[in-house]
């Protein structure tokens, strides 16, 4: 079958039949619409061409869903990079606020510390957990996280410099957020 020379809705239906063809035809006719809209929203690169991946894994996930008759497919395709890229600024947001407010937890707990040794006995103990939680993760993991945080590498240097792909380097930091997210959970409350 001739995947390009179907309409936009007729390869939608190929797609909900798990036609992988028909995305990549979707994709080369909707690809760089998808990313500049992202791009327009989230005003990074990097982020709206993660968007523009999660955006296409969604019509084949949800091509079954579609309905001509409330949208045209490049409407559909348009709202969903939007929304998905508002969801992005929206979690951006959330974590930039209880991130700085961790920091300044941390800041004015090391400052203190010095003079409470009560404190200071509960940031070591802060710190010890946090090593032990990190030291749970796998050695690739652990060797990324240490290079963003530690030394302060962008993930495009990460990716340079352990000779990987800039989409491998993101997905390991940000998998091992998670874990350590959940595994220390508790732990600040």
């Amino acid at each position: 079958m001739a995947y390009a020379e179907l309409g936009d809705e007729e390869l939608i239906g190929q797609i909900a039949r798990a036609e992988p063809e028909a995305v990549r035809v979707l994709y080369r006719r909707y690809g760089r619409l998808v990313y500049s809209l992202a791009l327009h929203v989230v005003g990074d690169r990097s982020a709206a061409e993660e968007i523009t991946q999660d955006v296409f894994l969604r019509v084949w996930e949800k091509a079954g869903t579609y309905d001509p008759g409330k949208a045209k497919v490049v409407t559909w395709l348009s709202r969903i990079a939007r929304n998905r890229a508002i969801d992005v600024l929206r979690r951006r947001s959330a974590r930039g606020e209880h991130e700085r407010q961790t920091w300044q937890h941390l800041k004015l707990g090391a400052e203190s510390a010095s003079r409470d040794p009560i404190l200071n006995a509960e940031l070591s103990a802060r710190r010890a957990e946090v090593r032990a939680a990190i030291a749970t993760l796998p050695e690739n993991q652990q060797r990324a996280l240490s290079l963003a945080f530690f030394q302060g590498l962008t993930h495009r240097q990460i990716a340079e410099r352990l000779d990987e792909p800039l989409g491998t380097v993101k997905t390991r930091i940000r998998d091992a957020m998670q874990k350590l997210r959940n595994r220390l959970d508790g732990a600040y409350e």
